[in-house]
C-alpha cells in the first residue's frame, strides 16, 4: 500500500487517457504463475503478517485524515484485531510487533475520538452561561470550588 486511501466508490480510476493498456495474455499468464510460485514458497505466517501490516497502514491513513475518518479506521483496526487475536502465537516473529502496533492504533483511535467528542461538547456548550456545567459533563464549572457550590463574584 502506498498510503493512499481507496476510492470511495470501490472502482479503480482509469489510467492514462481512460483506455486500459493492451493485454498480452501469454505474458500475463507467466507473471501470474511466477507470483503464485513465489507465494507458494513464502512462509504463510509472513504472507499473513504482511496483510496485517497493510491493515495497520490502512487504519493509520484513516486516522491521519483531516478530519479523521473514524468509522473507516475502526473497521480496519477491528479487522487487524481479529487477525492478531485469532492467530495469537502463530504469526512468527511478527506476532509481537503486530500486537504492539495494534495497541498503538487502538490508543490513537481512543485519543482522537475523545478529542473530537470534547470539541463537540465545547462547541455545543459555547454561549450557554460560559460553558458546560456539572449537570452536563459530570465535572464542576471552572469557577466553582466544589461541585454544587456557587463561585464568589470576582473569584
Amino acid at each position: 500500500m502506498g498510503g493512499d486511501a481507496p476510492a470511495q466508490s470501490g472502482s479503480v480510476p482509469p489510467s492514462g487517457g481512460g483506455q486500459p493498456p493492451p493485454v498480452n495474455n501469454e505474458e500475463s499468464a507467466e507473471q501470474v504463475e511466477a507470483m503464485q510460485r513465489e507465494l507458494a514458497n513464502a512462509p504463510v505466517e509472513v504472507v499473513i503478517a504482511n496483510h496485517c501490516y497493510g491493515l495497520f497502514e490502512l487504519a493509520a491513513v484513516y486516522l491521519s485524515q483531516s478530519p479523521p475518518l473514524l468509522p473507516q479506521a475502526r473497521l480496519a483496526i477491528d479487522a487487524l484485531a481479529s487477525l492478531v487475536g485469532g492467530l495469537k502465537g502463530r504469526l512468527g516473529e511478527a506476532d509481537d510487533h503486530l500486537k504492539d502496533g495494534l495497541s498503538q492504533l487502538q490508543l490513537a483511535y481512543v485519543q482522537i475520538d475523545g478529542a473530537q467528542r470534547a470539541a463537540e461538547q465545547i462547541a455545543a456548550g459555547a454561549g450557554t452561561n460560559g460553558g458546560p456545567d456539572v449537570a452536563t459533563t459530570g465535572e464542576p464549572n471552572p469557577g466553582n470550588t466544589e461541585p454544587g457550590t456557587e463561585a464568589e463574584p470576582g473569584a
